[in-house]
């Protein structure tokens, strides 16, 4: 069959067969998906190695016959399963010298993957020197093949290949070749059993001996034309672009570049770092410990799901380490259908609350496809209707008024959540990266007894975040549920979603849309309960701000526990017909620069930092389809405002504002008008005035003041919270008080001037500093103190803001982060550094004087 599409020749094979057949450790490259069959069919007659392969390749149909016909023995993507992995890799490879030292033959990929450029790089690849230390006589053969990068099964064509569509590729070609003549790619395996192998003198020495050997001569990207009747022949043809930019380690704040480099330190045993040390050709660092290093910035910072395979140098590490998105080669996704790309006339809002509007979307047009993402695929609003049969009577069994939900953005968390709308729940999104302390009190607040979520997203927040252990008996498992699914369940819902719509017509809806949950102005987060009316409101405020067009589609990135990813992410596909695509991790910028290519998404909302993590990744045109990128949650820099202005320059990139309790948006810039540097006008639905914080009267124009709002989309208040209200009266009428300060210009534009709270914007996420003073005060305080003995500040720094404690105590950063862990607090919540001092100042009133505290950290040198 090899021979239909390679015309493969083999040299060495004869001599090394000469000197034995037994106890060989088989040492090949690995330019495509190909390679390990053509090698396959030529050693198993007289040497039937064992292969040690990846599981993931080797888990599809009729491969993974094979494989097991042939006794490959599979390990885990470590980069993909991360540290958990390890005791599997561990066991393979200590199967692998047990055999060798009864003379069995293994073969063993020593980069650990496929090429993802036309040389090898095996980095800190460790796992031939593992084996030569405890089996240092064994036999070793190198294999170098040549001619398969540019094939379909390789990474040649910029991103991972999809093995399904290249055998469909060869099927087609041979066919209409007439199967035996279609054109064959010319491809080479040479043996060869070097005598000089330094086999004592350490990885970096005999990793950079296996490259050589490897990267002799090697080919180009070449292609090969598929049937006799394409014209042109083999030729070379560029390589791909590796799309992923080199981290940039200036702006990194002192604290986290010490900190990263004690870690490397540590690890390494090398003293001096530099920022644009390789991790593995330089440092030494293999694949293992890039997953553990990735796994320590996610505990140290709290910075979620840093990809290890984007850690190449220590600069990168910096980047992640400060909630900088670090890109990947391109991945393989699903390819969109025609029907996602059909355009259909936008239709009103219409609907008293969210499932009248979701439900009038879906009558008038049932077959359109409206969400879409990688594991579920792409979903009509008639397939997201059955699947609300399915669950619905599932949701209703849960005891109580509200149903937790814990899922990324996805399809699965816009399912759970009309389910759980049409079976009369309240949804109640839970923040996942505020820690176990906030999300059992914000839970426990409202008496949820079940939380929605999937073991698969369990497993990777206590990754992040340490511990659920406190609310896990309260987890209700999509996996479980479904299993609880029968066929006559199904069944049903299917005939109904196509017959009559009338039981979920009849549903009785509960007033409230979504619970969502602030960071919490003092200690502990607050319920911050959004109706119908304020969500539907909003979304026909963004409707008329924005300007959506027929065509327009959505690349859905935000969590839908932020305000921003239910109304702009989840409510506008569902309310509004604007088809969305999700992705799970906003923090993926190559992911999502590749998806945003392959579903022609014409619209993105997303922080600044997402939006960075998706340029710097993304390869040249994979964005052309964006019109428009929406800004908001933190200021957005001036480097944003420049990378996308430079690279595509007809996208239009805006500013906007919003608050929780406004669900959420306050105010956006004129999309035909753009304001860089500024959050836009106040959306039309709402009033507003800008009063000063001291005299509570209006300001001039241009002068700074507090700003109030009033209108159908603000809340009506705190749930089960006895604290003071966030409603004032001004003029004689009831207005929320923002605590954000904002200047207004003769146009009615708005800039965003700072906070009165005591927050900082880390990562997209607020962080209450009295919150962390809240947890540390018991650790250190006691009666003989005369005043306050720790202080929370963070730096004025906009982009990277740092957690500061200043303290009267003898202390270290180590010690109070510990203390904040075992509080339950998310690692975003950790002190960058710790300030002694003889007294913590204060005021006339005997309480802390932050404004000096500020003013320290805004003294030269600091």
């Amino acid at each position: 069959i090899l021979a239909l599409r390679y015309r493969v020749r083999v040299s060495g094979l004869e001599e090394i067969a000469a000197r034995g057949t037994k106890g060989v450790l088989f040492l090949p490259n690995h330019p495509g998906l190909i390679d390990p069959f053509i090698i396959l069919s030529n050693l198993i007659t007289t040497f039937r190695p064992k292969f040690i392969a990846d599981r993931d390749q080797v888990n599809r149909p009729i491969i993974r016959n094979l494989a097991h016909h042939f006794g490959v023995q599979t390990i885990p993507d470590v980069a993909k399963y991360g540290s958990e992995s390890r005791g599997e890799v561990d066991a393979v490879l200590d199967a692998t010298i047990d055999g060798l030292k009864k003379n069995e033959n293994w073969l063993l990929y020593p980069s650990g993957r496929i090429y993802r450029k036309y040389l090898e790089d095996l980095g800190g690849n460790s796992a031939v020197e593992k084996i030569l230390e405890a089996a240092p006589d064994v036999r070793i053969v190198l294999i170098r093949t040549r001619g398969v990068w540019g094939s379909v099964l390789s990474w040649a064509g910029g991103s991972q290949p999809a093995v399904a569509k290249a055998l469909k590729t060869a099927m087609r070609s041979l066919l209409l070749s007439g199967i035996f003549f279609a054109p064959r790619r010319e491809v080479t395996v040479e043996l060869f059993e070097p005598d000089d192998l330094p086999r004592g003198e350490g990885r970096e020495a005999l990793n950079r001996y296996l490259e050589t050997f490897y990267n002799k001569d090697a080919l180009h990207n070449t292609y090969v034309p598929y049937t006799i009747w394409e014209s042109g022949g083999a030729r070379e043809v560029p390589e791909p672009l590796t799309g992923r930019a080199a981290g940039d380690a200036i702006a990194v704040p002192k604290s986290v570049r010490e900190a990263v480099v004690a870690r490397l330190r540590e690890m390494t045993g090398i003293s001096q770092i530099k920022d644009a040390a390789h991790l593995g050709r330089e440092l030494g660092l293999d694949s293992l410990a890039r997953v553990d290093l990735a796994l320590w910035v996610e505990q140290q910072f709290g910075f979620p799901a840093v990809d290890a395979q984007g850690l190449n140098t220590v600069a990168d590490i910096m980047d992640a380490a400060t909630g900088q998105s670090v890109s990947v080669a391109p991945v393989e996704v699903k390819r969109a259908s025609a029907r996602w790309f059909e355009a259909r006339p936008l239709t009103p809002v219409a609907g008293d609350n969210i499932a009248e509007a979701f439900l009038t979307q879906a009558a008038a047009t049932p077959g359109k496809v409206i969400i879409a993402d990688q594991t579920s695929g792409e979903r009509t609003y008639r397939d997201i209707i059955t699947s609300i049969f399915a669950l619905k009577s599932e949701l209703e069994r849960i005891d109580g008024k509200y149903a937790g939900i814990m899922l990324p953005a996805s399809v699965a968390v816009n399912v759970v959540y009309l389910a759980a709308v049409f079976a009369g729940k309240i949804p109640v999104m839970v923040n996942w990266t505020v820690g176990q302390r906030n999300i059992e009190h914000s839970l426990g607040v409202l008496g949820v007894n079940a939380v929605i979520t999937s073991k698969t997203v369990a497993r990777r927040i206590e990754q992040q975040t340490g511990s659920l252990a406190s609310i896990e008996g309260r987890f209700l498992y999509l996996e479980d549920i479904a299993g609880r699914l029968g066929t006559w369940t199904k069944l049903c819902a299917w005939v109904k979603s196509r017959l009559s719509w009338r039981a979920l017509r009849r549903a009785r809806v509960a007033d409230t849309a979504v619970v969502l949950f602030t960071s919490g102005s003092e200690s502990l987060p607050k319920a911050v309960p959004l109706s119908h009316k304020n969500i539907l409101a909003n979304v026909c405020d963004g409707l008329a701000a924005l300007e959506f067009l027929p065509g327009d589609r959505i690349m859905g990135l935000f969590p839908p526990f932020h305000s921003f990813g239910i109304t702009c992410n989840m409510m506008l596909p569902l309310a509004a017909g604007i088809p969305t695509a999700y992705h799970p991790n906003p923090t993926e910028g190559a992911a999502l620069a590749r998806l945003i290519e392959e579903y022609k998404t014409t619209m993105v909302f997303g922080t600044p930092t997402f939006l960075k993590g998706i340029i710097r990744s993304a390869r040249e045109g994979q964005l052309s389809s964006l019109r428009l990128a929406v800004t908001g949650a933190e200021k957005c820099p001036e480097s944003v405002y420049e990378a996308y202005a430079k690279n595509y320059p007809d996208m239009v990139l805006v500013e906007g504002y919003g608050v929780t309790e406004c669900s959420p948006v306050v105010s956006v810039n004129d999309y035909h008008r753009p304001r860089p540097y500024t959050i836009g006008k106040v959306v039309n639905s709402l009033e507003y005035a800008i009063i000063g914080s001291e005299t509570g009267r209006p300001v001039d124009t241009g002068r700074e003041g507090v700003l109030l709002v009033r209108g159908p989309s603000i809340f009506e208040g705190y749930l089960n919270f006895e604290g003071d209200s966030p409603f004032v009266e001004f003029e004689g009428k009831s207005w929320y008080r923002t605590g954000d300060i904002v200047s207004e210009d003769d146009e009615g534009v708005l800039t965003f001037r700072g906070r009165l709270k005591r927050f900082v914007k880390i990562g997209g996420e607020m962080i209450s500093l009295p919150a962390i003073e809240a947890v540390l005060d018991p650790h250190f305080a006691s009666e003989d103190d005369k005043g306050p003995v720790i202080a929370v500040e963070a730096t004025p720094d906009e982009d990277r803001p740092e957690l500061v404690l200043f303290t009267t105590k003898d202390t270290d950063r180590e010690t109070v982060n510990k203390g904040i862990r075992a509080a339950g607090l998310s690692p975003l919540y950790q002190i960058s550094r710790v300030v002694k001092l003889d007294e913590i100042p204060v005021l006339g009133t005997g309480k802390t004087n932050y404004r000096a505290l500020r003013a320290l950290l805004t003294a030269p040198g600091q």
